[in-house]
């Protein structure tokens, strides 16, 4: 069996019903055995300010610990007001201080996005992607996931349709493949 790959969860919404739940949730459970897959919780953490840099924040070291920790950092996000949730901006931002400590330097990136409307996300996914090039971090690019009329892909019991898994399976496919690649590759 290959080595174990350790990958990080962030879900862009704090909804409880959240359609991009669903779907990380579905992605997590297509992972192979050898995978060990944990989400990063962030609903508690303050907003990031520059003046915390020098202070203990207990959930601000238990989300960067996760994150350095992880081979690879898998975000499932929607879009709001055509860019990224403020819940994983933060986050990001939480991630990248103090300032030459930086979780997310050469740190691999999967970004899927999912919206109830036509374009899927794509401009969150973009502004995701901005701003992890910005900070360093390998983002996968082939296959970028925009999942728009997401809730077309969801079944009546909220389940995710036969059509949305088979591509997504093929994502988890390309995605192990690229958090299990070394820097080095």
């Amino acid at each position: 069996m290959s080595a174990s790959i350790h990958i990080a969860l962030i879900i862009g919404s704090l909804r409880k019903e959240s359609i991009n739940r669903k779907f990380a949730e579905f992605i997590a459970s297509q992972m192979p055995d050898n995978v060990d897959i944990k989400e990063v919780h962030i609903a508690d953490l303050p907003l990031y300010n520059q003046d915390y840099d020098d202070t203990t924040i207990d959930s601000y070291e238990r989300v960067r610990q996760q994150l350095k920790d992880a081979d690879a950092v898998l975000i499932v996000t929607p879009e709001h007001n055509r860019t990224m949730p403020a819940a994983l901006k933060n986050v990001v931002d939480i991630g990248s201080r103090p300032y030459t400590k930086s979780v997310w330097e050469h740190k691999k990136v999967a970004v899927v996005t999912a919206s109830p409307g036509s374009f899927g996300g794509i401009n969150s996914g973009m502004d995701v992607r901005k701003s992890m090039q910005m900070l360093s971090a390998e983002v996968m690019i082939d296959p970028e996931i925009y999942l728009s009329r997401a809730t077309d892909s969801l079944n009546e019991d909220g389940s995710v349709s036969e059509r949305t898994q088979k591509f997504l399976q093929g994502f988890v496919t390309e995605f192990i493949k690229f958090a299990g690649q070394s820097s080095r590759d």
